[in-house]
């Protein structure tokens, strides 16, 4: 999707750890941890049959307030996705779920304050691969809406 979009980016490959995390590919690859962005797969309950399946961006190094992000997109509450459904949804395994090229279209929200940063890694769509773009990207490609719900783990 990145390169079809004419984007410049750069390619990043690690040792993929299980459970290793942001943590560990921010160590691996020299980097800040608050630059490795996770791409979260979560679910929405608005008190209908079917939850909605939505993405959020969130820093590394931070965690999402599941109830703030349900008060700010107005729905009763959101939780992550099970493993089967984030590659129902998106078409990738755990551990290696980027935001583009999935395989539904998905709403995106992003922590407001990834899009200040100067350059972000986030994951290129398999376990052990980033991609280092600008954020304005993220904007350009996936039109996300901007959240406040970082805490510290």
């Amino acid at each position: 999707m990145l390169r079809a979009a004419g984007v410049a980016f750069v390619p990043h490959a690690y040792a993929y750890v299980e459970r290793g995390g942001t943590k560990h590919s921010a160590e691996a690859l020299g980097v800040p941890e608050h630059s490795v962005v996770k791409t979260l797969v979560m679910e929405a309950r608005d008190g209908g049959p079917a939850p909605r399946p939505l993405i959020i961006l969130m820093h590394g190094d931070r965690e999402v307030s599941t109830k703030g992000f349900a008060r700010q997109i107005g729905a009763r509450e959101v939780a992550p996705a099970s493993p089967a459904a984030v590659e129902k949804y998106t078409g990738y395994v755990p551990g290696g779920v980027s935001p583009f090229g999935t395989r539904k279209m998905l709403p995106v929200h992003v922590e407001r304050t990834i899009l200040s940063l100067e350059r972000l890694l986030i994951n290129g769509g398999r376990r052990g691969f980033l991609v280092e773009i600008a954020p304005d990207v993220l904007t350009k490609l996936l039109s996300p809406v901007p959240v406040d719900v970082a805490i510290e783990p």
